[in-house]
């Protein structure tokens, strides 16, 4: 109806402004997420890359260690532990998906670090942190940003995820993986209550990395 372009749930709320709230909720967890995740892998890359030998095989390992497990059952793990929420969500899933990011930025920095103005700063007496934040970060920015991107499309399949299977936000907070839980009892009889969420997720998840690869390709 004209008062409810999507319809209603089973206790008779809107379902279009509960996508809306959902966008909310799935965007702030991708961009809070990645940024933890970049902010982790960012400092841990350059340090890698830029001091090499001991430092770059502790933190390498560490990554291998971690790359072990798959990210998705070590956050259902993690997750299992800990009361579910926005704040722990986004956590949890920063902290365990900052391996990609230092892998990129070590490979960056690996390459600067030999470069005539990365040198020529060594020899006007410049520090290492400097060197590093001054110099060496900013030219190693641009795959990080790539990988961000691709990033937030990633974070919101997991948060989405985890909301269906019951262990990401709760009820009644809307998101569109809990929307999908509430659809999927009523699936035959409302399927708009399971479809509209799922498409919000697929254009979403779509359009994020479609930017990611034009962003690659620049």
């Amino acid at each position: 109806s004209a008062a409810h372009l999507l319809g209603t749930d089973a206790l008779g709320r809107d379902v279009f402004s509960r996508i809306l709230f959902g966008a909310r909720v799935s965007l702030w967890v991708g961009f809070v997420a990645v940024g933890i995740s970049s902010s982790i892998g960012l400092v841990l890359g350059l340090v890698a890359g830029y001091f090499g030998r001991l430092t770059d095989e502790l933190i390498m390992r560490g990554v291998d260690v971690m790359l072990c497990f798959p990210s998705f059952f070590l956050i259902l793990a993690v997750i299992a532990f800990l009361e579910p929420s926005l704040v722990t969500i986004m956590a949890v899933i920063g902290l365990t998906s900052w391996m990609g990011v230092a892998r990129l930025v070590r490979a960056e920095t690996l390459s600067l670090r030999g470069r005539d103005f990365v040198l020529a700063a060594k020899v006007a007496g410049a520090g290492s942190m400097r060197i590093i934040f001054r110099h060496i970060l900013p030219n190693a920015l641009a795959p990080v940003l790539v990988s961000a991107t691709l990033g937030i499309a990633g974070a919101i399949l997991v948060e989405s995820s985890l909301s269906f299977l019951g262990l990401g936000v709760q009820p009644p907070d809307a998101s569109w993986g809990n929307m999908l839980l509430d659809g999927k009892e009523v699936l035959e009889i409302a399927p708009w209550l399971s479809v509209f969420p799922g498409l919000a997720i697929l254009f979403t998840v779509l359009g994020y990395n479609l930017l990611g690869e034009s962003l690659r390709d620049l």
